[in-house]
């Protein structure tokens, strides 16, 4: 009997839990430079959706098979791969749909990661840590003891943001829209954890003593948004990631004049686009190193099978989660 292989894919953009399906397909075949990598894990992220709506900037070529994230273990190299075994833990590249039980994939494409990381943890490593870690260097010379101030920081992002500064020994202000959050955030290292309010400039000062704030992490943009960006100091930044919200960041003209407050972005996909392969793998390292050894954690609420994909979809699309919803393929 003919070996194959589960994998979801999407022939038309709407409503994810609608149009995704999963069909079987022939056991992958490595090409000379290729390895077959058999999936571990795989996590259903936002931009995972909104790849499915047709809402992402990205758009994949229909049919097409999602999922951003994943880690797996080779199980066969072909020919001419020398730097990756049979038995090895890797990675997949942001641009290659995850959401399949195993697939061929050119070995230069893959990081390999240490095998005493969790496969669901070494899963999730690729997207919000790695954006955690850039906006924590690439904007703003911060210093221990420094403090910063993210809102959604109950998010995956948000969460390894504060378990990322407190390696780094920054503190940061953490802004929630729940006041059931403020505890779980503090024991994750959050050193001041708040819920959003039109008192949230006067709160943050008192929490910090006044303390000079520089970074401003923003996922959520609107009036959330400018309430987090008037806690900053004069030539503070902020960096938008996200947009939860959906609501434009409108900014009055006084904090570009007189405070001379920087706005800029970060999308995770451009970084990896412009990284060369000693920065990709300098970045990964100390994510390594802090998932090793349990400093680097992502929560996941419940994992399901792939082919249950359209329950695990419906999970994933629900507010007040606890944690990421994953695909496990070796359950």
């Amino acid at each position: 009997m003919t070996k194959t292989v589960r994998t979801a894919i999407y022939e038309t953009h709407g409503n994810p839990a609608e149009v995704l399906r999963v069909v079987e397909r022939p056991w992958p075949e490595p090409a000379p430079d290729e390895v077959v990598v058999k999936m571990s894990a795989a996590p259903i992220n936002p931009a995972d959706l909104n790849s499915i709506e047709g809402r992402y900037p990205i758009k994949a070529a229909l049919p097409a098979t999602p999922g951003m994230e994943g880690s797996g273990i080779v199980s066969e190299a072909g020919s001419n791969v020398r730097d990756l075994a049979a038995g090895a833990q890797v990675i997949l590249p942001h641009s290659f749909g995850t959401w399949q039980e195993a697939c061929a994939i050119s070995a230069d494409k893959l990081v390999a990661v240490p095998r005493e990381i969790e496969p669901i943890q070494a899963a999730m490593l690729k997207v919000n840590p790695i954006t955690a870690w850039r906006m924590l260097h690439d904007f703003v010379s911060l210093r221990p003891g420094d403090w910063l101030i993210q809102n959604a920081a109950n998010s995956a992002a948000g969460q390894c943001v504060i378990q990322i500064a407190r390696e780094l020994g920054y503190k940061t202000v953490n802004v929630v829209r729940r006041a059931e959050l403020v505890e779980e955030l503090r024991a994750l290292g959050g050193d001041v954890v708040l819920v959003d309010g039109e008192n949230l400039r006067d709160e943050v000062a008192a929490a910090t003593e006044r303390a000079p704030i520089r970074l401003a992490l923003n996922a959520v943009g609107g009036e959330n948004g400018l309430r987090v960006a008037k806690t900053l100091a004069s030539d503070g930044t902020m960096v938008t990631y996200g947009a939860m919200s959906l609501q434009p960041l409108c900014i009055p003209n006084g904090m570009l004049i007189f405070k001379n407050l920087r706005f800029t972005g970060f999308w995770v996909n451009k970084w990896y686009d412009a990284a060369t392969p000693q920065q990709r793998a300098e970045t990964f390292a100390p994510l390594f190193e802090m998932a090793k050894r349990g400093l680097l954690q992502t929560k996941v609420e419940k994992t399901y099978p792939l082919s249950e994909a359209k329950t695990a979809i419906t999970h994933a699309m629900q507010d007040k989660r606890e944690g990421k919803i994953v695909f496990q393929f070796d359950a």
